[in-house]
């Protein structure tokens, strides 16, 4: 069953340039999808829209139901509710512990105190750092910063992730291992992945879906797919 549906999207900034032509794209629930793209591809445009940063100048952008290009900007709230987001710089609140960092993104949203502490010590189980519930964020390693915002990201439940290079700033080993935390979290929880990235290796090691964006435009479609240079 299809969780995103795009429809004859494009999107036309107001100083002319075009970052996204006629762009049609179904992605199914539980795929974990890799987006590539160089500069200027629409790459940014794209991750963008899907949590409602930027709109579309025309066409659909159905997510779970919800027609994202039409939502008022008062409802935009509730569709991040459903998301969750995952950045190369990991945005942690440095005077909170890691539970407190997960937990806040639960409280902002009015859940019990008693589920806070349970959904919050899972989140954090999941991306293995159980023994660091305790420590700032300036005692973790950058890898274990962004484990941090990815518990923080899936804390509740969220249908889709979209992870927005969030291998950026680290070196290819850390790379590797989050990448592992994230496909455990597809394969565990059924969790939708959209991951934009540079990484060729780990799109080569992974094997999964590849949409390929050039110059607004998706040029490629693998189901199961590798880092073509030809591509970029």
């Amino acid at each position: 069953m299809e969780l995103i549906n795009i429809r004859n999207v494009n999107k036309k900034y107001k100083n002319g340039v075009t970052a996204i032509y006629d762009l049609n794209l179904k992605i199914k629930k539980g795929d974990f999808v890799f987006l590539i793209g160089g500069s200027g591809s629409g790459k940014s445009t794209f991750i963008k829209m899907l949590y409602r940063e930027e709109k579309p100048t025309s066409g659909e952008i159905v997510i779970g139901g919800i027609n994202v290009a039409k939502l008022r900007n008062s409802k935009v709230y509730k569709l991040r509710r459903r998301l969750g987001i995952v950045f190369q710089d990991y945005r942690l609140l440095p005077k909170l512990t890691v539970f407190e960092n997960v937990a806040f993104t639960l409280e902002v949203i009015g859940v019990k105190r008693k589920d806070i502490k349970k959904k919050a010590l899972k989140a954090i189980e999941l991306v293995g750092l159980k023994s660091k519930t305790r420590h700032y964020p300036d005692q973790l390693s950058g890898g274990e910063q962004q484990r941090v915002a990815i518990a923080r990201a899936i804390v509740n439940n969220p249908k889709l992730l979209i992870c927005d290079e969030p291998t950026g700033n680290l070196d290819p080993e850390m790379s590797l291992e989050i990448v592992g935390v994230l496909d455990e979290i597809n394969k565990a929880i059924g969790t939708t992945i959209i991951m934009a990235t540079h990484d060729k290796e780990i799109v080569n090691k992974m094997k999964k879906r590849v949409i390929v964006l050039k110059d607004g435009r998706v040029v490629k479609d693998y189901e199961k797919g590798k880092y073509d240079n030809e591509d970029i």
